[in-house]
């Protein structure tokens, strides 16, 4: 039997509590970035390519179930147990706004143009905000069966999709009108719900089947099960040919779409993996863990020990504050991480001092 090719992942530290959630931005002409959410109340900015740690958002009082970036890495946003969704300036760490909630938020998501966000969690209410008027009363659609797990929009931001807590299925609902248009039916309830990059796909993850449909007529593509309850699954955003799934039993696992074979079982996770993603260009893809690690995990194979990021721990590393200013000392390893928008300039050099 051919031995499985074996991916060697840089290793991210830096959160204190298991990590829950993940998302990479798109690429930006900065390159694109990581963000991760911990029920240690703290979301991390990372470079999404090697894992450099960037900053820590600071502000929430509860553990933090979600997080996102908005298509230019200009904006975070993060939904946390303290019944609040931040909008945080991702350039400098500062908090922009904090959305109150009546319960714990579980999801939320910005829109494709920017303008919206999108919020779910304990309530069964989905909020719509305008980040043009954030003091406005969001727009509410309280028709969900059930406590909302995930939220993502789909179809140029006609329409949203939802998967809930306690109960199996798929909900797409029509922004206009707000009522469930389409359901697609699980046996148990999906824990990860991905729209893919080209719009074409939904992958979703329920129990221990991996499943993909297509995004616009609602049709099942692929199902296949997996050797565990797996709780994230996500598709290879460039040609759509492989796809990882994690789990209780803490591997991360490469399979092909078109197939289902199992092309490489990654072993490293020391708890159970909660969230799994592919960088936008593919070429990599993360998962986070019970154990509060990062993995980044290259498509090819290489030597046979852990790498650690260069610029991992939070408690030696310059990070935003909350008046947005940069404290402590870099690692050797990179010159610069600097992110440039417009004329907007926060620099990070190796002496650690910040400079914009």
């Amino acid at each position: 039997m051919e031995k499985k090719k074996v991916a060697v992942p840089l290793v991210c530290h830096g959160h204190s509590r298991p990590v829950v959630d993940l998302f990479y931005s798109p690429v930006t002409p900065d390159g694109y970035f990581l963000i991760s959410a911990s029920k240690d109340s703290q979301p991390m900015l990372r470079n999404g390519e090697t894992g450099d740690w960037i900053g820590t958002f600071e502000g929430h009082k509860g553990a933090v179930w979600s997080c996102c970036l908005d298509t230019n890495a200009l904006r975070a946003a993060s939904g946390s147990a303290d019944f609040s969704v931040k909008l945080w300036d991702a350039l400098t760490g500062d908090e922009l706004h904090s959305f109150e909630h009546k319960h714990i938020v579980r999801a939320c998501a910005f829109s494709e143009d920017t303008h919206l966000l999108l919020t779910g969690g304990f309530e069964k209410i989905l909020r719509i905000y305008d980040l043009n008027r954030p003091d406005a009363t969001p727009r509410e659609i309280d028709k969900l069966p059930g406590a909302v797990r995930t939220v993502a929009w789909l179809h140029s931001d006609q329409t949203i999709l939802t998967s809930c807590s306690d109960m199996g299925g798929v909900r797409l609902s029509d922004v206009r009108s707000g009522k469930i248009v389409q359901t697609l039916e699980t046996k148990a309830p999906v824990t990860s719900a991905e729209v893919s990059r080209d719009g074409r796909y939904i992958t979703t993850a329920d129990g221990s089947s991996v499943k993909f449909w297509d995004a616009n007529h609602f049709g099942l593509v692929k199902s296949y099960e997996m050797p565990c309850t797996v709780e994230s699954a996500s598709l290879e955003p460039k040609n759509g040919g492989r796809f990882i799934a994690g789990g209780e039993d803490m591997w991360v696992r490469l399979f092909d779409f078109f197939t289902g074979e199992e092309i490489a079982c990654n072993k490293g996770h020391h708890g159970p993996v909660h969230c799994v993603r592919f960088s936008p260009v593919g070429e990599s893809y993360s998962s986070g863990s019970e154990d509060g690690t990062i993995r980044i995990w290259q498509m090819g194979p290489t030597s046979s020990e852990d790498h650690e990021s260069t610029n991992q721990n939070p408690d030696s590393n310059p990070h935003p504050t909350s008046n947005g200013n940069t404290t402590g000392k870099v690692k050797a390893g990179v010159n610069d991480i600097s992110l440039k928008v417009e004329g907007l300039s926060l620099q990070i050099t190796k002496d650690g001092n910040g400079e914009s």
